[in-house]
């Protein structure tokens, strides 16, 4: 039986300690990953997200590679790009303008 609390716990509880809290009506749920200088991650995941597979999958690769970007271990320019970007303060456009 397919039980997405294992895999996310078998996926990350080798490094880190594992804690999901129950976030809203919705159905979802926060994970959170730390190790012994405290949060490393925290995520919220969808219903949609928990409860298909590949969708899982796809989410713990994005956390693995969120957690090395982090750490300064990724080795891909393009993923230290977006990093970099997601850092950034978003630029707000002056009400009744766009931004480009």
């Amino acid at each position: 039986m397919y039980n997405p609390f294992q895999v996310l716990t078998d996926a990350f509880s080798s490094d880190y300690r594992v804690n999901f809290s129950l976030e809203s009506p919705d159905g979802s749920i926060t994970l959170r990953l730390y190790d012994d200088q405290g949060l490393v991650a925290k995520r919220l995941i969808s219903p949609k997200q928990r409860n298909d597979p590949w969708r899982l999958d796809n989410l713990i690769q994005s956390i693995r590679v969120g957690i090395e970007i982090d750490r300064g271990k990724a080795s891909n320019p393009t993923l230290l790009a977006m990093h970099a970007a997601r850092l950034e303060q978003p630029t707000r456009a002056a009400p009744g303008q766009v931004c480009i």
